[in-house]
């Protein structure tokens, strides 16, 4: 299996075991609207627009709706199990892991990582992840790149620092300046946490953050992300 399809079917067990209204990190989605979000995605190609382009979004959100009314929750795991439809580039393994391993990863986070009770049933389908040092890198490599794009927002510099490097990493591969600025904000922790929080999930990203008060603030209020 590639590491995209691994993800998908990590992604496709966790919802399963959480049902259909358990709450995910996505405000106003449970996982029954996350699960439908990621089958319209690939599957509602009118959907696309409104990923990337905000004022588009009424789109996407429509499309996403539609696809939840159509589909029972059972039917809609089935349908994201099976893979990207024939006519999906994403069915070719590279294009599937550009495209996918990240968010498959992000989205099964929404839901481990909500504010929740846990079903009894599903308390080992949502346990804490043990990463290998593979997606930890994938993972890094994203938060280094999509860095500028998530905190462009923010009012002053903003710099990552990850924690779970390898030991033979040079510093300066561990730390990324997101935005430049003086003085600056350090967001401080393992890659993983650093894109959950540079993706906007604060709420479940365990990171560090220095800097002085007034900037820390304003980092908190700021919209990260798209």
């Amino acid at each position: 299996m590639g590491r995209a399809r691994d993800e998908r079917a990590l992604l496709a067990d966790v919802i399963e075991a959480a049902g259909p209204e358990h709450p995910t990190l996505c405000e106003g989605w449970d996982s029954y609207d996350l699960l439908a979000h990621v089958v319209t995605r690939e599957r509602v190609p009118k959907a696309g627009p409104g990923l990337m382009v905000p004022r588009l979004h009424g789109m996407t959100e429509r499309a996403e709706k539609a696809t939840r009314a159509a589909h029972s929750f059972p039917e809609l795991l089935t349908i994201f199990r099976s893979g990207p439809p024939r006519w999906q580039p994403t069915r070719i393994g590279p294009i599937d892991n550009a495209t996918n391993l990240v968010e498959f990863y992000i989205h099964g986070e929404d839901v481990r990582r909500a504010p929740k009770g846990v079903p009894e049933n599903a308390a080992g389908a949502l346990a804490a992840r043990e990463l290998t040092p593979e997606l930890r890198e994938t993972l890094w490599a994203t938060a280094r790149r999509f860095a500028r794009v998530a905190y462009r927002r923010v009012p002053g510099g903003v710099v990552l620092e990850r924690t779970d490097g390898p030991a033979t990493e040079s510093p300066g591969a561990s730390r990324v300046v997101a935005r430049k600025g003086e003085p600056a904000v350090v967001l401080s922790g393992p890659a993983a946490e650093l894109l959950l929080y540079g993706y906007g999930r604060r709420a479940g990203a365990q990171v560090e953050i220095s800097g002085e008060q007034d900037l820390v603030a304003a980092l908190s209020e700021a919209r990260l992300g798209l």
